[in-house]
């Protein structure tokens, strides 16, 4: 696969090719997807869900997310890299936000950077292009601001609502944004939002005439038990497999099948009757 750049992602929309796009949070994860094809890797704050343990997305921090990027980063994909900008990293002045983006490319290697919402962040979207850095916007459900929104709640569900999602897209597109996250929003809502902007639209729970669709990779790889939103099309249970796997470990450790002589080293006969030539086996 070449290089992935915002470019081609954007002229994949004009093509009317479809955008696959994944989460990873480490080298050989990266390695593996950009392998298999995918446009687009997202080192997300779900990290904190996914890996650190957290209930949400709100305790991640910037340099939580630039560590787990410069992991994928070294994994050497082909695919787009996208830092996610966590809470409150971006909010607190243009200046803050152009510093803490910086980071993300210099420190993480990202390519681009995802930033969540409209209205007042919007002045923020347009510096940060203007400084040359590539911004993904998000609208719909905005995870970082479950607070404010009372929770994981499908967004645009009116027509009222979905006209507000569609104006917001456009002035993203408007503020320079290369492409928009929509999640959580009725197929319809999903399916205007992409018909009235230029940019690539990239669905979660958003419906099928998205431009292209984002999973966090945990969740279709089946590693959560507890985890099972709508939304979510699970392709594998690696959690069954690892949990088989690790049974089947402990069983031979305990029984003394493991290792065995195919997965031990042995001295050459010469050297071993040299060895205990010179120690004694202990007796006792």
């Amino acid at each position: 696969m070449a290089r992935k750049t915002t470019h081609k992602i954007q002229l994949m929309k004009e093509k009317g090719q479809k955008i696959v796009m994944l989460t990873a949070y480490d080298a050989p994860t990266a390695k593996i997807l950009s392998e298999c094809g995918v446009d687009i890797i997202l080192v997300g704050d779900s990290v904190g869900n996914s890996l650190l343990g957290y209930e949400s997305t709100i305790p991640v921090t910037l340099d939580d997310v630039i560590h787990h990027c410069a992991a994928v980063k070294r994994g050497g994909p082909k695919s787009l890299i996208v830092g996610d900008m966590p809470f409150m990293s971006y909010k607190v002045s243009i200046e803050q936000a152009l510093e803490n983006c910086g980071r993300m490319l210099q420190e993480g290697g990202a390519e681009a950077v995802k930033i969540e919402g409209a209205g007042r962040v919007l002045p923020t979207v347009e510096a940060i292009v203007d400084a040359g850095i590539p911004v993904m916007g998000h609208i719909g459900l905005t995870p970082q601001s479950i607070f404010e929104l009372g929770g994981y709640r499908v967004q645009g569900r009116t027509a009222d609502k979905a006209e507000v999602l569609v104006e917001q897209a456009k002035q993203l597109e408007s503020a320079g944004a290369f492409s928009l996250v929509i999640e959580l929003v009725p197929t319809e809502t999903a399916k205007l939002i992409t018909e009235a902007v230029n940019i690539p639209t990239i669905g979660i729970g958003a419906g099928p005439h998205c431009d292209g669709q984002v999973l966090v990779l945990w969740d279709m790889l089946g590693l959560f038990e507890e985890f099972k939103p709508k939304f979510v099309k699970k392709y594998a249970d690696i959690r069954s497999v690892i949990v088989n796997a690790v049974r089947e470990y402990s069983d031979d450790v305990r029984q003394g099948k493991f290792p065995d002589a195919d997965h031990s080293f042995e001295m050459s006969e010469e050297e071993s009757g040299r060895l205990y030539g010179r120690i004694k086996p202990n007796d006792n």
